[in-house]
Formats: structure tokens, sequence, C-alpha cells
């Protein structure tokens, strides 16, 4: 029987805590791109290998503008991930996506400003194919599981990465809505283009904990609304990546995802720098 894949999540502190996660150790990593947000916790659960990464710090140090996205990913691909699941707290921009329901997002829009979202540049150019953002086999596995479970998991959302760190204002929150987005959150984006150019499978778990500030029949959105409805659907996620992971972890790798660099460096190869190629060989070595 083949190894199984090393599944790494991306989350909040307290989820590394899954129950029946043994061989727990922490694992601290100087990257080419600066400092990840945290040590990377790393174990086995029913025999698959684990990453675990707190987006924010231990703590939620971090804001969102201030996360190194790129120590972030290229760390999870150091240790051996292939495959990332990403649990996030978003704000729900329809009716019927309450809070406490997951949403397996397929699709995103950016409206960030502040962000550094790629591994190359410097020297060298590349352009990955972004049309279809998430891995769709691990999507379709996420809502499958998570509904085998007897959780609400919708199947697809657009989810809008607005920058932070404030929440919207009621002008913002009814625009969007008419663009037709789902979901509103201010973190995924960066990770999900990152994770393609590392040929990482990637996939958002979005939790609902609010509708924002458009619903009439609620009140605007407080950060105690926010961490109270995140912390009383903790145990949901957890029991979701639990059961997901060992089901991941035995699925070949048959999407693009793990080639989504095969044909997307521009740079003719006797123009990549020595020291482009030292920082980027964990990315191109195998096609350098």
């Amino acid at each position: 029987m083949a190894q199984p894949q090393t599944i790494g999540v991306i989350g909040g502190s307290g989820l590394y805590e899954l129950e029946g996660l043994q061989n727990v150790r922490e694992v601290e990593l100087a990257t080419p791109f600066g400092a990840p947000s945290d040590a990377y916790i790393t174990g086995v659960l029913d025999g698959v290998p684990m990453v675990f990464l707190p987006r924010h710090g231990r703590g939620h140090r971090i804001s969102p503008s201030e996360i190194n996205f790129r120590a972030n990913i290229w760390g999870l691909k150091k240790l051996g991930v292939e495959r990332i699941l990403s649990v996030s707290a978003v704000g729900s921009m329809r009716e019927d996506i309450a809070p406490g329901h997951f949403v397996a997002i397929d699709q995103f829009f950016d409206r960030t400003r502040h962000r550094t979202d790629t591994f190359f540049g410097g020297g060298v150019v590349a352009h990955v194919m972004f049309a279809d953002p998430v891995c769709e086999a691990q999507r379709q596995l996420v809502v499958s599981t998570g509904r085998s479970l007897g959780q609400t998991v919708h199947d697809g959302g657009v989810y809008i990465n607005m920058e932070g760190p404030q929440f919207s204002t009621r002008a913002e929150s009814r625009i969007y809505r008419k663009w037709g987005v789902d979901v509103i959150g201010m973190t995924n984006l960066q990770e999900a283009k990152l994770a393609r150019e590392a040929e990482l499978c990637y996939t958002t778990i979005a939790m609902a904990t609010d509708y924002d500030c458009w619903h009439e029949g609620h009140d605007a959105v407080t950060v105690e609304q926010v961490v109270a409805v995140m912390h009383s659907n903790v145990g949901n996620a957890k029991k979701l990546v639990a059961a997901l992971a060992p089901q991941l972890a035995r699925v070949p790798r048959t999407c693009g995802c793990s080639s989504a660099l095969k044909y997307a460096v521009m740079t003719a190869k006797d123009k990549i720098t020595p020291e482009a190629r030292l920082r980027l060989e964990l990315l191109l070595g195998k096609y350098l």
C-alpha cells in the first residue's frame, strides 16, 4: 500500500488539539520568505501524517494584512504536505448560509490592497492557471464527508477577500451582495494562490459566524459574536478534519494541482540567477 499523503491544516488556535493525534511535536522553520505565523504542529492521526499551523499565530497575534502567507505555505511544502485544508471564519452574504454552517468554497474575488501573494518576481516570471482556484476533487470530498457527519455544508460559494482588519461598512456589504458573492473573509485568497504555485491541493472550509452587517434582522457584527459562534462550532470543524484526513491521504492526486508549474515559468532557464534558483529550489527544482 502506498504511503499516505501528508495533510496540512491551516486554522485558528486549538485546531491542532485533535483527539487521537499522536507523536505531537513543534517544528520551527526559517524560510527564504521570512518567518511563518508560528511553529508548525506535526503529528499522526489514524496513520496519516498531519501538519497544523494557526494562521494568526497562537493567541491570535497577527492581523490579516500582516500574515506572511508565503512563509506559511512554503513551510507546509517543506514539511512534505501535499494537501491543505484551510478552516476559516467568514461572514455570510446569503440568508440561507446561517451562522454555524460550512461552505466548501469554489471561487474567490479579490478586494485586498497590501499583500504579497506570489513566490515569483525578482527575476523569475511565472503565471499559473487560476480559473478554478481550489482542488475540485478535494472540495467535493469535503462536501460529502461533512454531510455524512450530519453537518450543513453548502456545495460551492464565492469568497470575497476583503483587506480588513475592520469589518465592512453597510454600503460595502450591500454592494458585495449585489455582486453575487456568498461569504466574506480576510485571509484565504492569498493562501489559495500560493498553494497553487506550490503545487499543493487546497480547499477552503468556510465557517459562517455572522451575517456581516447587511441583514436588517440582525445587529451589526461584533467581535464577541464572531468568537462565540467560532468556539461553539470548533467541535464540528475538528470532526470534519478528522474524518477527511484518512480519506484524502489515500486519494491519488490526479488533478492538475500537482503540476501547476509545469508550463507556468516564462523565464528562460539560463536567465535564472543562482540566487533565484536557491530561493525557489523547493518549488522549481524538478523543472530546473
